[in-house]
């Protein structure tokens, strides 16, 4: 079922349920908001997507906010806009001024804000949170100064990776993101808390200062781990993959496991293979496709011929699709004539 409102003089029909801020964005008219992902659950805490509505008293976030037959909403005016830039003022007050060297500078929603709202100096003075920089885990540099208390890491580690690694302890000014105990952090290192994070506190430590924004290309391919095909974006400077990410849009919905999130050093590894190898007078030399095709090809005849076809087994991989893997197990029953076949999925 569908309901008709009117955002900013437009009359549209959205689903019944929707909120004013997927209403919003299924019609083209931007709301700024730093806490929302489409992903996770609603969350209010930004209060940057403020919006009024005819007969209510005060402004309401169009994240948590239900459409209702009828209802007339106004995302911009003059007042909305005067409490959307002081709560951005409010952040960029106890946030490091650093841009000029910050990993996310350019991808960087605060920063965006920052230019939206033409914030060239603070109104607001005091006391700004510091904390030390340390942290001994391998793959995730944080940096809590830059935190902005949004809470699309947490969530995302609730709702969608079921771990609860971190959580916002404290509160007030105290109020922080950290694992238990203030530990460094020991999880799955799935990144997902890297993906979502709207500002440099969370980043990559394997791409740290390997490439700028305006240096990047974006190459689409396929994670190479396993056999779910997830869709990942290659971030390549100076012919080198420095970082990896999801779209949203895309089939994994923009979620990816430790592997294929961090696992990509092995491209320009000089150990990599990159033509097949025959041995050769107890020597690996490199050799042709054909070639290494028909040597496969003579040898397996031979062995058949002299042991029989049980004396052959086949291994396939869990990187390979389900169509691939099934061609592989046809062949080794079909041409060589065996039932030895397994996998490399062993935990």
């Amino acid at each position: 079922m569908t309901v008709s409102i009117t955002i900013d003089g437009r009359t549209v029909k959205v689903r019944e349920g929707a909120t004013i801020l997927q209403a919003s964005r299924e019609n083209d008219i931007y709301i700024p908001t730093l806490c929302d992902d489409p992903r996770l659950e609603p969350y209010g805490g930004c209060r940057l997507c403020l919006v009024q509505i005819k007969g209510m008293a005060r402004p309401v976030t169009a994240c948590t906010t239900p459409v209702s037959e009828g209802m007339i909403v106004e995302t911009t005016n003059e007042e909305i806009e005067n409490l959307r830039r002081t709560i951005v003022e409010l952040l960029l007050s106890d946030h490091p001024n650093d841009c000029m060297i910050c990993e996310k500078a350019g991808d960087c929603t605060l920063q965006e804000l920052a230019y939206f709202y033409n914030l060239r100096e603070n109104r607001f003075y005091g006391e700004r949170r510091q904390y030390a920089e340390s942290d001994g885990n391998p793959f995730i540099e944080r940096n809590m100064e830059k935190c902005i208390l949004c809470g699309k890491c947490v969530r995302v580690c609730n709702e969608v990776q079921g771990v609860s690694a971190i959580e916002i302890a404290y509160r007030g000014f105290s109020a922080k993101v950290c694992p238990p105990f203030e530990k460094d952090l020991d999880c799955e290192f799935c990144g997902q808390c890297v993906s979502v994070c709207p500002t440099g506190a969370l980043m990559g430590k394997l791409s740290m200062g390997k490439g700028r924004q305006k240096d990047i290309e974006k190459v689409e391919s396929v994670c190479p781990y396993c056999g779910c095909g997830c869709n990942i974006t290659l971030h390549v400077a100076r012919n080198e993959v420095i970082r990896v990410s999801s779209r949203p849009d895309s089939l994994n919905e923009g979620w990816l496991c430790v592997k294929g999130r961090f696992g990509f050093k092995f491209n320009s590894s000089p150990d990599r293979l990159k033509h097949p190898l025959i041995k050769r007078n107890g020597r690996f030399e490199e050799a042709s496709w054909d070639e290494a095709l028909d040597y496969v090809a003579q040898r397996l005849g031979e062995i058949k011929e002299k042991h029989g076809a049980d004396a052959i087994a086949g291994l396939s991989s869990a990187r390979c699709t389900n169509e691939e893997n099934y061609l592989f197990q046809k062949f080794m029953r079909a041409a060589v004539g065996t039932n030895n076949v397994d996998h490399c999925a062993r935990y």
